[in-house]
């Protein structure tokens, strides 16, 4: 038998209203994948999300840091066959992106050390390394919530996991616009105001206690003056529904980049609120997520 490994990740929300590159939260809501040994080539089957747009050669994200890693962990595989089953929305702020690239690289854990338990803290380091920033891709290495930072002395992606409230869910509001998340930074300032850095920070902290302890707080926990005002000219009707919800009291952020807003509350609630309808959008409600995991 040809040996393979079938991998399952979550999608994610950076930033979380305050925590601008350093918080996220894996979401009950997967993409599959299978990798398989073969002598030799490359095939790439897909299904689902971007079945009719991405890439299937040497490009694809996922293909391209499987290679990446198995080449980090000392192994090399002659030929490659790919199976990917996508239902993570591309392009909407849920980090189909950081997703990719951990199922890429737990997939080499699998295919180079069958067998092993994988190891979170490398996945973590070069999940992050390859992202850019390591908020999402740690969310979707080790689920639930995450702290995460690249340490200054040598420039390595860190992350700890914290205890999410047992009653807290997530709902999320897909739009159909699209916004990269290139474009998005590309709107952001050089600089803020001291004022709004310290409020911001704040905020921040207190979010870790909304999350794990204290959901009542998560309305002024999720307040933030760095980045989603700043990006309000291109989320289209995202930004207005996101002041609509905050209006009315709900823990409404722009879920990463954007343009999915994010709400986090008691899953009763939000239930509730999911009944509404509200065009141009798909509302789901959704769990904290797992990280990604390897499936029998």
């Amino acid at each position: 038998m040809e040996p393979a490994v079938t991998v399952r990740v979550p999608a994610t929300a950076a930033n979380l209203g305050p925590g601008f590159d350093s918080c996220g939260l894996a979401l009950g809501w997967y993409d599959t994948i299978t990798a398989t040994r073969t002598e030799a080539g490359l095939e790439v089957d897909l299904s689902g999300e971007g079945a009719d747009s991405l890439p299937r050669d040497e490009t694809h994200l996922v293909v391209s840091c499987i290679r990446q890693g198995l080449t980090d962990l000392g192994s090399e595989v002659d030929g490659l066959r790919l199976r990917a089953h996508n239902t993570i929305p591309h392009g909407k702020g849920l980090g189909s992106s950081a997703s990719a690239i951990v199922v890429g690289l737990a997939a080499a854990w699998g295919l180079a050390r069958p067998g092993q338990d994988l190891d979170r803290d490398w996945l973590v380091r070069l999940s992050g390394r390859l992202e850019g920033h390591p908020d999402n891709s740690s969310a979707a290495v080790l689920g639930g919530f995450v702290v995460a930072w690249e340490q200054t002395r040598t420039g390595t992606a860190r992350a700890v996991r914290l205890p999410v409230a047992e009653q807290v869910a997530a709902l999320v509001y897909v739009p159909d616009l699209v916004l990269p998340t290139h474009a998005a930074r590309g709107m952001l300032p050089s600089q803020v105001p001291h004022a709004d850095a310290a409020r911001n920070a704040s905020r921040a902290a207190l979010l870790t206690v909304a999350l794990t302890q204290r959901p009542d707080l998560l309305w002024d926990a999720t307040e933030d003056w760095l980045h989603q005002s700043q990006r309000a000219p291109r989320l289209g009707d995202s930004y207005a529904l996101l002041t609509e919800l905050r209006g009315r009291g709900h823990a409404a952020v722009i879920a990463g980049a954007g343009p999915t807003v994010l709400v986090l509350g008691e899953r009763d609630r939000l239930a509730e609120l999911a009944e509404v309808n509200r065009p141009g959008f798909r509302a789901e409600l959704l769990a904290v997520g797992d990280g990604v995991s390897f499936v029998p």
